[in-house]
């Protein structure tokens, strides 16, 4: 992880993130503004506060097949796939996107977590052809409309000239959460199955969808694929359409309450405001929460809207 602060914080109107994300900016004066931006398919996003690294080696696409919940035999050079790393439970423990260029698979995962990622591939190596280094100091990540881009870190400044203009992180976070697009650890907790929070890939097959449906023997494999065959995920993503009237969003791990009360259904993940849609949130909720019932979070009221479907665990893109 660098804590080094990014350098595109000295663009005009920089304002930096909170958090783990208060390396980068989480806008640049204009929220509503970036989000339209990049709805537009135009202007990018540093992300370059997030991990890198980089496998190599012969063997490096099947020994990842075998480990992960992703296809990569045969990935196809310049071809992005995200992966999963499940516990034997089936509880996701990892989570990364990257593309292969023909020599290496190179990742990006969220900010601190690549230490403990390469720890436990340098655990799994065994004989295999592979070599596992932290390119974080080398590599940085951005992002323009339907694609990842890894930048040479100190060429971060002239990419940013030629990919402008800038959007910050609090327009990238908005579009996620209308996307149904979980983040690893934020809307995720240690109990997390992939079939709960949308990491299946569907017929719809987002290009984020880790968990490729026609493969096997991976650690963790028998849990996603029995939940996936009996349906009924034990807990459920929705989005959450947040009450406008109050002038704060709920912080993560903050628990979602009826609105007649009684005890929690589940926790808010991330939170954002959206140009069209107002003020929204990622929960976790238990299954069987009534889709229509009316929800409270640190008192904010809020309305269900499906991302995972409760009866199979399916995950859809809401069509907007």
């Amino acid at each position: 992880m660098t804590s080094t602060p990014s350098p595109l914080l000295a663009l005009p109107g920089a304002v930096a993130g909170n958090g783990i994300d208060a390396p980068v900016a989480a806008h640049y004066g204009s929220l509503f503004g970036e989000q339209v931006t990049l709805e537009a398919g135009e202007g990018f996003v540093d992300l370059s506060h997030r991990d890198v690294l980089r496998v190599s080696g012969p063997d490096r696409l099947t020994w990842l097949h075998s480990l992960t919940t992703q296809y990569f035999e045969g990935l196809p050079a310049g071809r992005w796939v995200s992966g999963l790393i499940l516990s034997p439970q089936g509880h996701v423990e990892h989570a990364f996107t990257g593309v292969d260029d023909g020599e290496a698979f190179t990742a990006h995962t969220e900010p601190g977590r690549a230490a403990a990622l390469i720890e436990f591939l340098e655990r799994m190596k065994f004989m295999m052809r592979v070599e596992i280094t932290d390119v974080t100091d080398e590599l940085a990540v951005a992002w323009r409309p339907g694609r990842y881009d890894l930048v040479p870190r100190d060429q971060l400044t002239a990419y940013a000239e030629a990919a402008g203009p800038a959007a910050g992180l609090w327009a990238f976070e908005a579009l996620r959460i209308a996307r149904g697009e979980p983040r690893l650890g934020i809307d995720t907790d240690e109990r997390t199955i992939p079939n709960e929070v949308g990491w299946l890939a569907d017929a719809s097959a987002p290009e984020w969808a880790a968990v490729h449906m026609d493969k096997g023997c991976y650690r963790g494999q028998e849990t996603v694929a029995r939940v996936h065959n009996l349906g009924r995920p034990p807990r459920r993503l929705t989005l959450l359409h947040l009450d406008g009237s109050e002038n704060r969003l709920p912080a993560a791990g903050t628990p979602v309450v009826p609105a007649d009360g009684g005890r929690d259904v589940g926790f808010v993940g991330s939170s954002a405001r959206h140009h069209e849609l107002g003020p929204i949130a990622l929960a976790v909720l238990k299954r069987n929460t009534d889709l229509a019932a009316p929800l409270v979070v640190d008192g904010i009221p809020a309305a269900q809207e499906v991302v995972v479907d409760p009866e199979v665990g399916l995950h859809f893109r809401p069509q907007r």
